[in-house]
């Protein structure tokens, strides 16, 4: 059963709400490609987010065994994703889900069920099958999936927090492919829209954001930038310019030229 985001459904102005958890910033990001954990800490801290994901299946989750990338988030301001990452059946997601519950004290997952090692797209009937586990398990899912109307909406019935579709290929930097389909998704969705993986530059995120999209998920782009502090306030502007646009309403587009100075009740006309 279809169910709007509480309090405001899709579209709304005052944050990201997921799980019924209202995030001012519109941007999540990751966790992993930084030169160090320092590096990482600040650029999570220029770039504003609210949440960042962890590939719990990569983490050292003991801290008596040596430093943690956990000592290196503000988790006073910063809400913990963990996700599924490098999982190819459902049994294993479900599991590896499970045991970040419990490590990490969250309801919150990232779900992703890989389908091909090349292209990380994900396998589609293993993500519909952990994902129905998982929000019966009173989980708050945000699953990774391909850019299909089709399945986002499955995924949805299904009692999902929201739907990330990618925009390309994880880590492959080269923006939203199909724009057409991210246009059927956004219509057709009545829970938060994510893009998740692609986004290689600010203006990839402004165009999704100008979309309609509600977030954007991103690493690769700021971690493996030349200067990853920079382009982290790139992302945090560019979410929020994407943002502003969209609420603004742009023109029409039109094939021929419209006088932006209209000459009309000039005198002598």
């Amino acid at each position: 059963m279809k169910q709007d985001a509480p309090g405001s459904g899709r579209g709304a102005t005052e944050g990201l709400v997921i799980g019924g958890r209202v995030f001012a910033s519109r941007l999540i990001l990751g966790t992993g490609k930084y030169a160090d954990f320092e590096t990482m800490r600040k650029a999570h801290e220029i770039s504003g987010t609210g949440m960042v994901t962890i590939a719990i299946r990569r983490v050292n989750l003991d801290r008596t065994k040596g430093p943690s990338i956990l000592d290196s988030i503000d988790t006073l301001k910063i809400a913990i994703l963990p996700n599924t990452a490098g999982c190819y059946t459902a049994k294993d997601a479900i599991l590896t889900a499970q045991l970040a519950r419990e490590a990490l004290e969250t309801d919150l997952i990232k779900l992703e069920v890989l389908g091909d090692e090349k292209t990380l797209f994900p396998d589609v009937p293993e993500l519909l099958e952990a994902a129905r586990v998982l929000v019966k398990e009173g989980f708050t899912v945000l699953p990774y999936v391909n850019d299909d109307p089709v399945a986002c909406r499955k995924l949805e019935d299904l009692g999902c927090a929201a739907v990330m579709p990618l925009g390309a290929p994880i880590g492959s930097g080269l923006g939203i492919r199909n724009p057409y389909n991210m246009r059927i998704i956004l219509e057709q969705a009545r829970v938060p829209v994510i893009v998740d993986a692609g986004v290689g530059t600010a203006s990839d995120v402004t165009v999704a954001m100008e979309m309609g999209c509600d977030g954007v998920l991103l690493n690769t782009a700021v971690a493996g930038a030349k200067d990853p502090l920079k382009m982290a306030a790139a992302m945090r502007h560019a979410v929020e310019a994407g943002r502003l646009a969209f609420e603004s309403g742009r023109i029409p587009r039109k094939l021929y030229a419209s006088a932006s100075s209209p000459i009309e009740g000039v005198i002598g006309t």
